[in-house]
């Protein structure tokens, strides 16, 4: 229950940080960073056995990630890649690469929230089935169309 109660909470603080940087692309896009960090932390957590899995846990995991999937795309208009932002360029440079990539985001997000059902995937090894590619698109969005410090 405990952790149920954390999950609440960092989802309605993610929430609050989107509407509240609703003006701003690029702060919207951190936010949404933020909550896919924090999903992605609790999966990878899971899946290396630092913390049980737990189905509630790997559906809300899941939920979160396939949320920023789908907004991630409409928070990178022209002029917003410049400025207090690790986005690449080249997601203007690469418009037809970073679309693919996008849809490719979704769809694994949506295949994955799809696997999980109504009551989260039913062990760590359908939880691994289901969210592995859906972070394995992080990976390649930030080596491709991330600025790196």
């Amino acid at each position: 229950m405990k952790l149920a109660i954390k999950l609440a909470v960092v989802a309605a603080v993610a929430a609050f940080g989107v509407a509240y940087a609703a003006g701003d692309p690029i702060k919207v896009r951190k936010a949404l960073m933020q909550a896919t960090g924090a999903a992605a932390g609790l999966a990878g957590g899971m899946m290396r056995g630092k913390m049980e899995y737990n189905a509630d846990a790997g559906k809300s995991a899941i939920a979160t990630l396939r949320a920023a999937a789908h907004a991630h795309g409409s928070f990178y208009p022209e002029g917003s890649l410049t400025g207090d932002t690790t986005a690449s360029p080249r997601i203007a440079e690469d418009a037809e690469g970073w679309n693919k990539t996008m849809a490719k985001f979704i769809a694994d997000a949506d295949a994955a929230a799809a696997a999980s059902g109504r009551d989260g995937p039913a062990d760590l090894d359908a939880f691994k089935a289901a969210v592995g590619p859906v972070l394995a698109n992080c990976k390649a969005c930030h080596e491709a169309y991330r600025v790196k410090n």
